[in-house]
């Protein structure tokens, strides 16, 4: 799709609002009229922003992205790129001379390059199978680039008479992850010299090792980094195959000394999580996010640092009771910001390397996703539950932001917002606990809402002020529903006790916090407390699930996505095995077996009999579809009204935007054919 189509769309739109005197309210199909932005990136020379942003044709069901940069000061957007093409994972050469991104070339990604204003664009690779990433070393001496490798046999291997064949053969664990099955490949690291005209195939420095790095499935770029003299590569792995690499999380940073050929690990003392190595500029240190506990993927995020001449290591946020993530060095190699999540929003920090002092620069409602060093200044994304993210410039020393993009600001002009009121409500056992309340845009006092309970994901994912595509909130207000989205706990941002209570107590403390939540705001005389619901995905699919058979006649409707329904099938059909034994307590065969398969809502179905919409994806094989399968099926033989919906090419999440359109009707239509 042309970007004037939908530019010209858009301002149509907003004429039409105009003339009408009013602003519209969000709908499914606005949703994804919105620019999406990522890899925002800051020049060599911290003058410049690049970053991408993807527009989504909707009858075409498709989206393209495009490559724009605009100044640090301030100042218009510049579209670089303009093509039918998808440009993705761009970067400054390290002169700032040229930029380099992938774009698809017959099916497979390929290296490019291009000058800062989109002009003489050259491709560099022609690497068979394309590549999936890439980085350049701060010498421009070399270039890395990943890509996947066979290394195991497949069907066709073992049987080459049988080319029709089609079929996975397993004799280990690990034959399917998130969303695809096991084909042998793996995800590899390559290096190669840097010729701006031709870049041959390189070393592959896993030496057909059955590992993966960058990590999947979600791990990318930031995994892997050159050290500032360009003569090392570190690189996240776990080193793990089948059974082992399924119950644990012990990923390590590695070190490829180029001059040798040789790979150091350099985090073999920690058992947890090890990843995103940066260095400083100086080449004195290089930090690195790290979990202590091996197993536990919510664990705290810690800032370690190491003097890569001694090899010795500290922990900068000993006693800094958040998770962090995203470094970035300053110029002088002696501080290091980064974003951490307090009271369900997401700020920026810096850290004094020396004396490892902590300050929270900014504040507010509003998450902060990444933080880019620019000259005297920071660069970082930002959202809210009101605003999608967008690219702010943030003050070093007092934390005061201004808004350098304004990729959405034609659309949110004529969308009416619902207001967003911080709660905080006493739970059962004394506690404290913050609720997001969110009112309809033209909210009435006099007048009485249905109520929806939101039921939080993870089941460790803050409900923050995040802006989603799906599970919106600000939607949710504008079909005149009133919000109420507890951070009950088992969630980061309020301390690692705070988040911890949950592991094997799923149907304990944090469910009766969704309880005080929604039984504190149902007294407001604008909730009508006879139409409540409750919905939500994953873990909070399992939560509705869970409700459904504890809630005491409190809802009304019901709606799950992608929930665990029978923990013990679920147990025996999921992928990472390290979660299910830390968050469950272990296997169900287990003797004794783990009390928390006690809170499996299957054993309480019989006390169903309230109207539920189940949906699942056939392609989600962290919990399995066969989960919402079951529930279903107990709703249809309980004669409880019921729908089911079910994508047949979707995962854990609903990704292509006419299937989001679809989601969006019917969970309205559900919500207001049993509420309204």
């Amino acid at each position: 799709m042309k970007r004037i189509t939908l530019l010209a769309i858009i301002c149509m739109m907003t004429i039409s609002s105009a003339l009408q005197g009013q602003n519209q309210f969000l709908t499914p199909e606005t949703l994804w009229e919105f620019g999406r932005i990522s890899d925002v990136q800051v020049s060599p020379d911290g003058q410049t922003v690049l970053f991408g942003v993807t527009y989504y044709d909707v009858p075409e069901n498709q989206g393209v992205r495009d490559l724009y940069t605009m100044p640090v000061a301030g100042g218009d957007a510049v579209n670089i790129t303009n093509s039918t093409h998808s440009e993705s994972a761009a970067a400054w050469r390290p002169d700032g001379a040229r930029i380099g991104f992938m774009r698809s070339v017959d099916g497979s990604n390929q290296l490019f390059e291009m000058n800062p204003d989109g002009s003489q664009v050259t491709q560099l690779t022609s690497i068979e199978g394309g590549i999936t990433g890439f980085g350049y070393s701060p010498d421009m001496a070399h270039i890395y680039y990943t890509k996947r490798v066979q290394v195991d046999e497949t069907v066709k291997d073992m049987h080459p008479d049988l080319d029709k064949a089609h079929a996975y053969v397993a004799d280990d664990l690990m034959y399917r992850h998130w969303d695809r099955w096991h084909d042998g490949k793996y995800s590899h690291v390559f290096v190669t010299p840097y010729d701006e005209e031709k870049i041959e195939e390189g070393i592959d420095i896993m030496d057909g090792e059955p590992y993966h790095s960058p990590l999947p499935p979600f791990g990318g770029s930031s995994q892997i980094t050159w050290s500032a003299d360009g003569q090392y590569l570190a690189y996240t792995c776990k080193k793990k195959s089948g059974k082992d690499w399924t119950t644990s999380t012990n990923a390590n940073i590695y070190l490829y000394h180029l001059e040798t050929g040789t790979t150091e690990d350099l985090t073999p003392f920690n058992d947890g999580y090890d990843r995103n190595p940066v260095f400083s500029p100086d080449g004195r240190y290089m930090a690195w996010e790290s979990m202590e506990t091996d197993g536990f993927e919510s664990d705290k995020n810690r800032i370690m640092i190491m003097d890569l001449s001694s090899r010795t290591y500290r922990d900068l946020s000993a006693g800094f009771d958040q998770s962090s993530s995203g470094f970035a060095w300053s110029a002088d190699s002696e501080t290091l910001y980064f974003v951490s999540g307090i009271h369900a929003t997401y700020q920026l920090y810096a850290v004094d390397v020396a004396s490892a002092e902590i300050l929270q620069l900014t504040d507010g409602k509003h998450n902060y996703q990444s933080v880019a060093v620019a000259g005297d200044a920071l660069v970082a994304e930002r959202m809210s539950m009101s605003m999608p993210t967008e690219i702010f410039r943030v003050n070093k020393t007092t934390g005061a932001d201004t808004q350098l993009s304004e990729v959405n600001q034609e659309i949110l002009d004529r969308i009416a917002m619902g207001r967003v009121e911080e709660r905080w409500i006493t739970t059962t056992d004394g506690k404290e606990m913050l609720v997001w309340v969110i009112y309809p845009p033209n909210f009435d006092p006099e007048k009485k809402y249905p109520a929806l309970l939101y039921c939080g994901g993870g089941p460790q994912s803050a409900v923050s002020q995040f802006f989603s595509y799906r599970w919106n909130f600000q939607i949710m207000a504008a079909n005149d529903y009133v919000v109420v989205a507890p951070n009950r706990r088992g969630l980061p941002t309020f301390g690692q006790e705070w988040n911890d209570q949950i592991s094997e107590d799923w149907g304990g403390q944090n469910m009766l916090d969704y309880l005080s939540a929604i039984d504190a705001v149902k007294e407001e005389a604008f909730v009508d407390e006879a139409r409540l619901g409750a919905v939500g995905a994953s873990y909070g699919g399992y939560s509705v699930f869970w409700l459904a058979g504890q809630h005491e006649g409190r809802f009304s409707a019901f709606i799950s996505h992608c929930g665990l329904f029978n923990l013990e099938s679920w147990y025996a059909s999921t992928e990472e095995m390290f979660f299910a034994n830390h968050d469950i307590g272990g296997a169900y065969w287990e003797d004794p077996q783990p009390h928390s398969y006690d809170f499996s809502p299957h054993l309480y179905v019989q006390n169903w009999d309230t109207p539920m919409l189940v949906i699942h994806g056939a392609k989600d094989y962290r919990v399995p579809y066969i989960e919402g399968l079951q529930a279903f099926n107990a709703l249809q033989l309980q004669g409880i009204p019921s729908r089911l919906l079910f994508f047949p090419e979707e995962n854990h999440w609903v990704l292509s935007p006419q299937n989001g359109i679809l989601w969006q009707r019917e969970f309205f239509g559900w919500l207001d054919k049993w509420l309204k």
